[in-house]
């Protein structure tokens, strides 16, 4: 029977360049996004082709480099119909939850020929996941606003609603959506962190918890103000085990030690106030 495993892969979502890497199959990967380089950045070595964004990439770009399989968030139609008139395989994905995620993974890893391996970083992530569990078993569950993007307000997915619970934390707002700093102030957060797509880990605390009126929460006034790096926890891949560290850190820090990733308002201000002492 002829093998149709596909050997040159085109990865337009960093989430599948990271599921690849962690099956052991990155060889496969002839072309990615620049964002993909964020959270795997082997792949900037040997001779890939690195494309801008998934939104403005050109089919003809991505076509380029020769793909047998394209992997990508559901994007431009033009381009889709594209790739697909050209006869290129396209797998679309678009997951929600931590479930999601496994079975993107477990998907992934059946196109590849690498159903063993999948079976591992599954089981790694479930593994990691209930040892956090276990450490915030008993803990106060606080309050915490998590936001994947700041104009306008959107509270971070549902995924992540799930590591945050797990980090020992009720999630305020409904994943994924838009919402209001007047509403989020009315349920006064305790702890809130800010993961915008895109923005790494500079995104502006002390600015944003002025502008939006937030200086009085419980949050603000006990300095669990975060910034967490938008690819740990907006990546749907094994990369959200390192995003959960980071936020149990930012909920239960009297538990957890700060991992890389995460930054605090305490570091913000002092850095002000050090930058003012020197213009002085």
């Amino acid at each position: 029977m002829p093998d149709h495993t596909p050997r040159r892969i085109a990865c337009l979502q960093p989430s599948a360049t990271v599921i690849l890497a962690s099956l052991g199959e990155l060889d496969r990967v002839v072309a990615c996004t620049k964002y993909c380089a964020d959270v795997v950045p082997e792949v900037l070595q040997g001779t890939r082709l690195i494309i801008a964004d998934s939104w403005s990439a050109k089919a003809s770009e991505i076509l380029a480099a020769r793909p047998d399989l394209i992997a990508a968030v559901p994007y431009q139609e033009k381009a889709v119909a594209e790739i697909l008139t050209a006869g290129v395989r396209f797998l679309a994905l678009a997951p929600r939850t931590l479930e999601d995620i496994y079975n993107d993974i477990a998907l992934i890893a059946s196109i590849v020929g690498a159903n063993d391996e999948a079976a591992g970083v599954i089981s790694a992530m479930e593994s990691a996941i209930e040892e956090v569990l276990r450490k915030t078993e008993g803990l106060s569950k606080k309050r915490v606003f998590c936001e994947e993007w700041g104009k306008p307000v959107i509270a971070s997915q549902a995924w992540v609603a799930e590591l945050v619970r797990a980090a020992g934390g009720k999630f305020l707002g409904d994943p994924g959506r838009q919402c209001t700093p007047e509403e989020i102030l009315r349920h006064d957060p305790e702890v809130i962190i800010a993961a915008w797509c895109g923005a790494g880990n500079r995104v502006p605390l002390a600015r944003i918890i002025r502008e939006r009126g937030w200086s009085g929460t419980t949050a603000a006034r006990n300095s669990q103000v975060y910034c967490i790096s938008d690819e740990l926890l907006n990546t749907p891949a094994p990369t959200v085990i390192s995003g959960l560290q980071a936020l149990a850190a930012a909920i239960h820090p009297e538990v957890f030690n700060s991992p890389r990733g995460l930054r605090s308002i305490t570091a913000v201000v002092t850095s002000e106030m050090n930058h003012r002492s020197e213009l002085s």
